[in-house]
This record gives structure tokens, C-alpha cells and sequence, in this order.
């Protein structure tokens, strides 16, 4: 069984300094166009990956199962996606871009609306069983607000789908700084 084991960090991306400077990264930084919705069942969603490599289209079921996290993806057709789109609760834009580092891998998402970024949020994935995350990558650094405490679901991506959730979190984060 897959068990997800991943760490949030909540990134400032003042005037999009950050995403130009990971556009120009790649390589070794992978950018990838996200499509994503959540489905009328707990834990589950559809995505689209729009690469230079073509376009990929996946099937996830996520929960909690104890004090692990399942996630299990299967590859569907367009076709299929089309049809399941159609079922969508929340749904959500983002740019991604991802960096294979060692045996983690890092991915930083900026969520968009109308083509404009509203939220900035890198993740760590790691190995099973490992607890404390990585130091995150140098151009990422001086970007981090927050390493998010395990479990807190306010920076969940189908909450951040919100524009006006994610505001709300980014207005409480510069309070407490």
C-alpha cells in the first residue's frame, strides 16, 4: 500500500520573484500545468498534468488510514477525466514545479486564478518513516513563512482551491510575523 509522507511549506512569492526564478531553473526543476478537482466522495480526485512530454491524466484515492496517509493513483483516459470533471466539488489551477533531490522529492505549487498566482506552497515528499523534513532547497529558503504542523488541514489543497480561504491564511501568517 502506498503510504504518503510529506511535509508543507508555506512560500511568500512577493511579485513572483520565486516563480520566475524557477521557470529559469529548469532543468534540474520540472514545470508541469496542473488541472485538479475533488469528487463527491471523501478522498477522492481527478488531475490533469499538461508537460512538455505530453498530457497525463489521474485517478486518486487519499485518506488517512491510523497515522498513515494512503494515496493510490491510476492513470484514466481523457475521456474519463472529461466525464468526472463533470462530477467536480472544489477544483483548482496550479503551476507546478518539481526536483527530484536524493530520495525526496520537492514539488511547489502556485495556485492560479485567471492565469494569476494566489498562493505559493512547496512540499517535501519523503521516505516512509522518515519524520523531520529536509532543509528546503536553496532557492526556496529565503521564500519559506511557515513549515506547516502536521495534520493542520487549513493548507490542504482543496481547501486552498478558496482564493478567499487562501487569503484568510496568508493574512493570519503575516499577523503572526
Amino acid at each position: 500500500m502506498p503510504i504518503e509522507n510529506e511535509r508543507k511549506f508555506v512560500l511568500r512569492d512577493a511579485e513572483g520573484a520565486l516563480e520566475r526564478a524557477l521557470a529559469s531553473a529548469c532543468p534540474p526543476w520540472r514545470r508541469f500545468g496542473i488541472r485538479q478537482a475533488y469528487l463527491d466522495a471523501p478522498g477522492l480526485r481527478i488531475r490533469r498534468f499538461d508537460d512538455p512530454d505530453g498530457i497525463q491524466h489521474i485517478f486518486s484515492f487519499k485518506r488517512p488510514v491510523g497515522a498513515e496517509m494512503v494515496e493510490i493513483e491510476t492513470d484514466i483516459s481523457a475521456a474519463d477525466f472529461q466525464r468526472l470533471w463533470t462530477l467536480r466539488r472544489e477544483s483548482l489551477e496550479k503551476e507546478r514545479y518539481h526536483l527530484a533531490d536524493g530520495s525526496c522529492g520537492w514539488d511547489v505549487d502556485f495556485f492560479k486564478r485567471g492565469g494569476l498566482t494566489y498562493f505559493a506552497l512547496a512540499e517535501v515528499e519523503m521516505p516512509e518513516g522518515r519524520v523531520e523534513p529536509p532543509p528546503p532547497p536553496a532557492i526556496l529558503a529565503p521564500h519559506v513563512v511557515l513549515l506547516v504542523p502536521r495534520g493542520d488541514e487549513r493548507f490542504a489543497s482543496k481547501k486552498l482551491a478558496d482564493p478567499a480561504h487562501a487569503a484568510r491564511m496568508t493574512r493570519e501568517l503575516a499577523a503572526a510575523t
